[in-house]
C-alpha cells in the first residue's frame, strides 16, 4: 500500500544513535555483501530496523539489523511479523483467479456483471471496466487512498473505514483516463476485486483468503485482523510513520486500524512468510497452469527500470540474469519487497518505515531493492 504523496522528509541521525543490532550478530551469515546491505539500510538510509529472509540451495537465512523502537535498543525478532502491505493484492489476485478456473467470474467480463449499480462516478463506466483491468490496474479508476485522509496519519490512524467509504472516496473524483489505454496503480481496483469475491462466494474476504490462500500454501505466520484488531500478533518489530505533512512529526504506528487497506493491504505476515508464498504460487500449488500463465502476463509500469506488473504479481529484473517474481507493499510503518525464482529461490525484506520517513525517499527506496537483488544474487 503506496501513501508517499507529500511525505515530508525527516531526519533522526541523532535520534537513532548507536541504537542498531549487526546482521552478522543476528544469525548465521549468508555472505558478507547481504549482512553490509542490511546494515547499510540501517546506518545510511536511517530506517530503524530492517529484516531479511532468503531462502536457497536446501537452506534458509534470517537476518536482522536496527533496533525495535527508536528510543532505546531493544533487540530486532529475526522473521518478525509485519503488516505486508500491497502483497495482499497478490493474495486477493489468487482467490479471482481460483474463481475464475471454477467458473464463477471472467477475466474479460465487465465489474458491472458482478458489481451491478455499484461503480458509478464521472467518466467511469462500469460496463467497460474488466476483471482483468481491476487486478493490472489499468481500469483508471481514481486511487480511494489519496481521498480518505491519510496524510493526517493520527487523526486516521485508529479510524475504521468500511468497504463503501472507500469506494464513495474514490468515486467522487472523475476516472484517470478509459480503460485499458493506460497502466496506473490504484488501490481501487483491488477494493473491489474483494467485493466480486465476497459477491460470488457469499462469505467474507477474509475468510477466503484464508481457507484458500494462506491454509493451502502452508503459511504459518500469515493472517487478516478481524475487524477492531488494530495490534501486530506475535513478535514483531515496532513501525514508525510520519503523522502529517504539515508538522513532519514521526509517531508510532504500531497499533493501527487497517480496515482502509482492506482487500489491496490488509495481511499481516513474515518475510520468510512472504517469501514461501510467492515460490509456493510460482510451484503452481495455488492457480492452474494456465491460470498462473493468466497472471504472468505483464505491461510496463513506470517504476524501477524493467519492473513489469501483471495480474498481481510483478516481476523485477536481477543483476545476476533472470528476473524474480513478487509483489511488495507500503504500509505507514512498513515497506516490505522481494519474492520467488523460477528455481526456488525466495526472499522477504521488510524496513520498519517507509522510505521518506526518515531520510531520502528515493535513495532509501533503490537501497531496498537493491538489498533484495544482493539477496538473491550474493
Amino acid at each position: 500500500m503506496t501513501v508517499r504523496k507529500g511525505v515530508v522528509v525527516l531526519t533522526v541521525a541523532g535520534l537513532l544513535g548507536a541504537a542498531w543490532t549487526t546482521a552478522a550478530d543476528a544469525a548465521p551469515a549468508k555472505g558478507t555483501e547481504l549482512r553490509n546491505s542490511l546494515d547499510s539500510l540501517v546506518r545510511q538510509e536511517k530506517f530503524p530496523a530492517a529484516l531479511v529472509s532468503v531462502t536457497g540451495r536446501g537452506r534458509t537465512t534470517s537476518l536482522v539489523a536496527g533496533s525495535s523502537r527508536l528510543d532505546r535498543q531493544v533487540p530486532v525478532p529475526r522473521d518478525g511479523a509485519v503488516r505486508a502491505g500491497s502483497n495482499t493484492k497478490t493474495f486477493t489476485a489468487v482467490v479471482v483467479l481460483q474463481l475464475v478456473a471454477e467458473g464463477k467470474v471472467e477475466l474479460d467480463a465487465p465489474i458491472e456483471k458482478y458489481l451491478p449499480g455499484i461503480v458509478r462516478g464521472e467518466d467511469t463506466d462500469a460496463t467497460k471496466i474488466t476483471i482483468r483491468h481491476l487486478l493490472q490496474h489499468t481500469s483508471g479508476l481514481p486511487n480511494y487512498t489519496e481521498h480518505i485522509g491519510l496524510q493526517d496519519l493520527e487523526k486516521a490512524q485508529h479510524r475504521y473505514f468500511p468497504n463503501h467509504e472507500l469506494l464513495a472516496a474514490a468515486l467522487s473524483h472523475p476516472a484517470k483516463f478509459a480503460p485499458g489505454t493506460k497502466w496506473e496503480y490504484s488501490n481501487t481496483n483491488y477494493l473491489l476485486a474483494g467485493m466480486v469475491i465476497e459477491k460470488v462466494t457469499g462469505r467474507p474476504i477474509h475468510e477466503q483468503i484464508t481457507e484458500r490462500v494462506i491454509k493451502k500454501a502452508g503459511l504459518k505466520n500469515t493472517y487478516w485482523p478481524r475487524v477492531g484488531d488494530q495490534t501486530i500478533q506475535g513478535r514483531h518489530p515496532r513501525a514508525y510513520a510520519t503523522a502529517s505533512v504539515t508538522t513532519g512529526k514521526v509517531i508510532d504506528v504500531t497499533e493501527m486500524d487497517p480496515s482502509w487497506a482492506g482487500a489491496a493491504g490488509q495481511l499481516i505476515s513474515t518475510p520468510s512468510d512472504l517469501g514461501k508464498f510467492f515460490r509456493v504460487l510460482l510451484e503452481g500449488k495455488l492457480v492452474p497452469a494456465a491460470h498462473l500463465a493468466e497472471m504472468r502476463k505483464t505491461v510496463d509500469v513506470p517504476l524501477s527500470s524493467g519492473t513489469k506488473y501483471g495480474l498481481g504479481l510483478m516481476s523485477n529484473p536481477l543483476s545476476c540474469g533472470g528476473v524474480y517474481w513478487g509483489h511488495g507493499g507500503d504500509i505507514p510503518g512498513f515497506e516490505t519487497r522481494g519474492g520467488a525464482t523460477e528455481d526456488g529461490r525466495t526472499v522477504g525484506l521488510a524496513v520498519t518505515a517507509v522510505p521518506g520517513t526518515f531520510g531520502d525517499a528515493v535513495r532509501g527506496s533503490k537501497a531496498v531493492m537493491a538489498t533484495v537483488d544482493t539477496a538473491f544474487c550474493k
